[in-house]
């Protein structure tokens, strides 16, 4: 039936006191996090069109590309989108070695 309605049971093992209230409110956080993050990575590093998928490739660009988000983030002074900021870094040697040493502040 394509417009039923379905239910999903989903198992947590927590150490937290079996509050249903706090527990979802925690995993609803959580996973609100998750998917802002897929969000970004997705529309800014395309990262769903990537189909490299040999031995640990895939999991060390995931990895690049959140770090490079992060130090995307940290930059504040130009006040562009991450796309812009991306595109600028690319193009400007300075930009993107003032992004890199955002991440490490002295």
């Amino acid at each position: 039936m394509w417009n039923g309605t379905t239910h999903e049971v989903q198992f947590y093992l927590s150490s937290l006191p079996p509050d249903a209230q706090i527990n979802g409110r925690i995993i609803r956080q959580h996973w609100s996090i998750e998917n802002q993050e897929h969000y970004v990575l997705d529309v800014t590093f395309n990262e769903d069109r990537c189909r490299i998928r040999s031995l640990h490739s895939r999991r060390n660009l995931a990895t690049l590309r959140r770090l490079s988000l992060n130090a995307v983030n940290q930059e504040t002074t130009f006040k562009g989108s991450l796309r812009q900021k991306r595109k600028r870094a690319a193009m400007n040697d300075g930009y993107m070695m003032l992004i890199l040493k955002s991440l490490y502040p002295d």
